[in-house]
């Protein structure tokens, strides 16, 4: 379990990305595309428990010829079996990919060393398990091993992400909009909520599923929340001068239609199963006690969903008499329909 510690100024520092980030995408999707068993959402003991990719990042992963560790030549051999991935190559401030690529290459060798865990240099062993000789040139600060990243890592975006990238913007854009609304609309508790079905926001405290367990002080610099097209699951870098970035797998409603088959499945790994279900029945206007009655739940469930659903902003509650009358906001609308808040 991975717990994020926020103080008072911590909350009132959250920030959104603009966009997505085309260094830590390409990144990301060497991870997913490695091997057969990352597109269906697996990963190694360190990542926690991930989520499904998104339809459109599968069918990525499948129109791959050679396979993205091919394209992406020495940049694979920097994604660990167990999702590890270097903060050098996140670059969260950087506006765009060869700005984040030259950042990277302009690592001082010694945090080279620190991020990727060679244990000789860094001291700990929390980084790739079988560094090879290439690797440890590279945390050496070598100007050929550099190069060579820099190289396969521009070839592996121009042939494998850069294609895609218009939608990537477009997603992320979507998703920028939503977590706006949401956070608008019900607030801080709201936005932390919503961000993973298996994420949970005790406050002060979020908490991320992981194989190990680290505690996180934000210390009063904030959150930086950056979408991912191609994460299956959360990436949290600490930057002691700055605010601590948190990489989330991006809503994925933009991958579905209205009525398409891709629906319940995205609302469910944005809201989980049931409440999703209580947010698809409210499209026609009910009861608590009619609510419970149309999704099986007990009363107490009922009311406890839709007081979630009508904090994060998409539904409205208001009393009729004795009982209350639950409805749909244009905000759940939008997000059942799959279009732009």
């Amino acid at each position: 379990m991975i717990r994020l510690h926020f103080t008072a100024a911590d909350l009132c520092r959250i920030t959104l990305a603009p966009e997505a980030n085309a260094l830590s995408e390409a990144v990301l999707s060497v991870r997913l595309g490695l091997s057969p068993g990352r597109a269906r959402g697996g990963h190694g003991p360190g990542a926690g428990r991930p989520h499904r990719p998104r339809p459109a990042a599968r069918q990525w992963h499948h129109s791959l010829r050679g396979g993205a560790g091919v394209r992406a030549g020495v940049l694979a051999e920097l994604v660990a079996e167990d999702g590890f991935v270097p903060d050098f190559l996140l670059q969260p401030a950087a506006h765009d990919f060869a700005g984040g690529l030259e950042a990277a290459a302009s690592t001082p060798s010694e945090r080279l060393a620190l991020d990727l865990g060679i244990p000789e240099v860094s001291g700990w062993n929390g980084g790739l398990a079988r560094p090879d000789r290439w690797v440890r040139e590279l945390a050496e600060g070598s100007p050929a091993a550099v190069r060579l990243l820099v190289d396969d890592t521009r070839r592996h975006f121009e042939t494998s992400v850069e294609p895609l990238w218009p939608r990537i913007r477009r997603d992320a854009l979507t998703d920028r909009a939503l977590r706006s609304e949401m956070l608008l609309r019900g607030g801080v508790d709201a936005l932390l909520t919503t961000l993973g079905t298996t994420w949970r926001w005790q406050a002060p405290t979020l908490h991320l599923p992981s194989a190990a367990t680290y505690d996180v002080p934000l210390c009063g610099r904030g959150l930086l929340l950056v979408p991912s097209w191609f994460a299956t699951g959360p990436l949290v870098m600490y930057r002691p001068e700055a605010a601590t970035v948190l990489v989330y797998p991006m809503y994925d409603g933009a991958d579905g239609v209205p009525g398409g088959e891709d629906r319940p499945e995205a609302l469910a790994a944005l809201l989980g199963r049931t409440r999703a279900q209580v947010l698809a029945l409210l499209r026609s206007p009910a009861t608590t006690t009619a609510l419970a009655e149309r999704a099986s739940v007990s009363l107490a469930a009922a009311s406890q969903h839709a007081g979630v659903l009508r904090g994060a902003g998409l539904v409205d509650t208001v009393r009729t008499g004795t009982a209350v009358l639950h409805s749909l906001t244009p905000l759940g609308h939008s997000l059942l329909a799959g279009t732009r808040p």
